[in-house]
């Protein structure tokens, strides 16, 4: 079984940065892609940021110059550098993986909160 366990998160005020992590663990044979969503209050679960096991990344319009995603191949591990926060950006947000475990499976993990109020 894999898991995906984030940390990170917190309240902070806008214009402030956090830095999200996930780190996956369990029966992983390889780890193809990263990404970040997110669910703000009421609305439908949205993507972030996306990042492949070959470096390419994506950063969706609503964040991008102030979020960045990274990885760290070798500690199964994704980040999300958040900067210059909004209160807009206050959501859960939950790092998803699609993983080889002898499939080919999507994982997610728990989601972590992250409020932007002054």
């Amino acid at each position: 079984q894999v898991r995906l366990v984030e940390s990170g998160g917190g309240s902070v005020q806008p214009g402030g940065s956090l830095r999200l992590s996930c780190t996956a663990s369990g029966a992983i044979h390889s780890i193809n892609t990263f990404a970040w969503y997110r669910q703000r209050g009421g609305q439908d679960r949205e993507l972030v940021a996306t990042l492949t096991i070959g470096g390419s990344s994506n950063v969706e319009d609503s964040v991008k110059g102030r979020f960045t995603i990274s990885r760290d191949n070798a500690k199964n591990a994704v980040y999300l550098n958040m900067n210059s926060l909004k209160p807009e950006d206050t959501a859960v947000y939950y790092c998803s993986s699609s993983i080889w475990d002898g499939q080919h499976r999507q994982y997610w993990g728990q989601g972590i909160r992250v409020t932007v109020s002054s």
